[in-house]
């Protein structure tokens, strides 16, 4: 089966550039950091403890290189796994709190994609629990980018802090402005997250795995062929869902909803794409054919392929 997936070409959707930095690639960021502390910082027992883990490494990064460092390490290790094409989160809402140069920052990690086999774009994510003026910063900064490799505008962070239905103008903005719109949404929410995600114009939905407990959502996420980016290690390491067994991805696989498969932070949750491939046979029994659909949805779904 492994030989299989390697053969498959894939594509992911939803994964942190931040999130992506594994241990040796913050001591190459950050030499002086104590090896100990490093490897202390890829485990958690909360959500909390995640996202303060997710916030000290990226303090780490404090100049573009450092970006670009990031982004040439992992782009190895995607086509490692034969992913031709990926669009890559950068969470221009904590550079922005870091008063760093967003445009040096982006330049660098689209310089460092050039060199990769891999087609790459960017998804510009604001902090929902930052509030709606910082995101709406964001949301304009992208639109400025948007000839430059920037494709969407996402909404992240705690999804208990900000309802999206908040930013219902920042999302206008980014649409008017040429992006496409994604959202992270019933992941620790329920489906009224989900629901509030595409009123406000989301065409992709960040996890959505608590979809599955409405059922007229689940019917309108399969009509109206609304795929999720679904990432079932990173839920199970979370804490979202209790066990990987008791995920709903083959409940809402075979209830026509689009899935796409995605690794969302790896090497905080000790995952890569071909893992999330392999769980979803072992755990799940897709077969063959039915990862090939869910590869097939990567590109399918695309913002630079649909």
């Amino acid at each position: 089966m492994r030989e299989y997936l390697q053969s498959l070409p894939k594509a992911e959707l939803h994964l942190h550039l931040e999130g992506s930095i594994d241990a040796g690639t913050l001591a190459a960021i950050n030499p002086a950091l104590d090896p100990a502390e490093i490897e202390a910082r890829y485990h958690y027992n909360t959500f909390l403890e995640f996202l303060q883990n997710f916030g000290w490494v990226a303090r780490n990064l404090q100049t573009p290189e450092h970006y670009a460092i990031a982004t040439r390490h992992l782009l190895r290790k995607l086509a490692a796994q034969n992913v031709r094409y990926v669009e890559l989160t950068l969470a221009v809402g904590v550079l922005l709190w870091k008063k760093q140069d967003v445009a040096a920052v982006h330049q660098a990690v689209r310089e460092a994609a050039a060199a990769s086999d891999v087609e790459v774009w960017w998804i510009w994510d604001a902090v929902r629990q930052w509030g709606v003026e910082a995101a709406g910063a964001v949301a304009e900064l992208a639109v400025k980018h948007r000839d430059d490799g920037v494709v969407a505008f996402g909404l992240g962070g705690d999804e208990t802090s900000g309802p999206a239905r908040e930013f219902a103008d920042v999302f206008t903005t980014a649409r008017r402005g040429g992006l496409h719109l994604v959202c992270h949404a019933g992941e620790w929410m329920g489906p009224d997250s989900v629901w509030q995600a595409l009123e406000v114009g989301a065409e992709r939905i960040g996890h959505g795995v608590r979809s599955i407990e409405d059922p007229a959502l689940v019917r309108h996420l399969a009509d109206q062929r609304i795929p999720l980016e679904a990432c079932p290690v990173s839920n199970v390491r979370t804490g979202s869902i209790i066990s990987i067994e008791e995920h709903p991805l083959r409940r809402l696989f075979d209830a026509g909803v689009p899935i796409t498969l995605n690794t969302d932070d790896p090497p905080m949750f000790g995952t890569d794409l071909l893992n999330e491939y392999e769980t979803a046979a072992r755990v799940f029994g897709f077969s063959e054919q039915e990862l090939a659909q869910v590869a097939a949805n990567g590109f399918a779904f695309a913002f630079m392929r649909s």
